[in-house]
């Protein structure tokens, strides 16, 4: 189960790249799809950038679309779905997806099938966490990967789910009518006590804990803690620096 309030914790940070994704697609007038849309937070972005267009927010858990529902745009509407076999039931403007396509395997056949439920002209917009070599998650695979942890916690590591710009590029490019890729690295800076650990406790942590039982859980916590402060020491103001890189896309169809 996905927790809107855990997730939502850091929800300016997590909404930014939504945000400068969505401003490097230009106005869209009819039909809007926001893939994983969670609590609506990348809905309202698409809503307030483009005024009369139609959207349809979809995600898998109905726990975030209940939050939607309540927060999100009121001229949206809501549907739940599993994107892992989802195509558009309509050609649409702009397909648009904030920090959900790195939970899905198979991105070679998954981007292309995107492209093709676009009008002529449309866009498929994308954005992905790219952080996976970085300490908060190599530290939580080499946890995840010693006892007693190990044979639990095997079948739910992905060490790299997602590929490099020059991947996505030769994926996409000989489909489409235009590409534009890049990355960025947010120096995060977060306040308050382990906010590491409470940040990927809202998404890359999810799996992994759900794997264990109650024990399990609170022994992995500790040593997952005591090594992201380690890792992410506490600044001389009492912050906490989480440098985070994502990749874009935006393509046109």
């Amino acid at each position: 189960m996905w927790n809107p309030d855990i997730y939502m914790k850091f929800g300016d940070l997590r909404t930014r790249p939504a945000l400068e994704l969505a401003s490097r697609c230009g106005p869209v007038e009819d039909l809007i799809y926001d893939l994983g849309c969670g609590p609506g937070n990348s809905t309202q972005i698409l809503a307030a950038l483009n005024p009369g267009a139609r959207l349809i927010g979809i995600d898998s858990s109905p726990e975030m679309l209940a939050r939607a529902a309540e927060e999100g745009p009121t001229e949206a509407t809501w549907q739940e779905a599993d994107l892992t076999n989802w195509t558009a039931p309509e050609p649409a403007d702009l397909i648009f997806s904030n920090a959900t396509y790195h939970w899905l395997d198979g991105h070679e056949a998954l981007f292309p099938r995107l492209l093709e439920g676009l009008k002529p002209g449309g866009k498929l917009a994308i954005q992905m966490p790219q952080n996976f070599a970085a300490p908060s998650h190599v530290l939580m695979r080499q946890i995840a990967s010693k006892a007693p942890f190990r044979d639990k916690l095997a079948p739910v590591l992905r060490p790299s789910p997602v590929g490099t710009p020059q991947d996505y590029y030769d994926m996409l490019a000989p489909l489409a009518s235009s590409i534009d890729i890049w990355e960025t690295e947010y120096a995060q800076i977060l306040e308050g006590e382990d906010p590491v650990f409470h940040w990927v406790s809202g998404t890359a942590l999810r799996p992994l804990m759900a794997a264990l039982n109650e024990a399990q859980q609170a022994t992995f916590a500790a040593q997952y803690q005591a090594a992201l402060r380690e890792a992410y020491p506490l600044r001389a103001d009492g912050k906490t620096l989480f440098p985070f890189k994502r990749i874009f896309m935006v393509v046109g169809a």
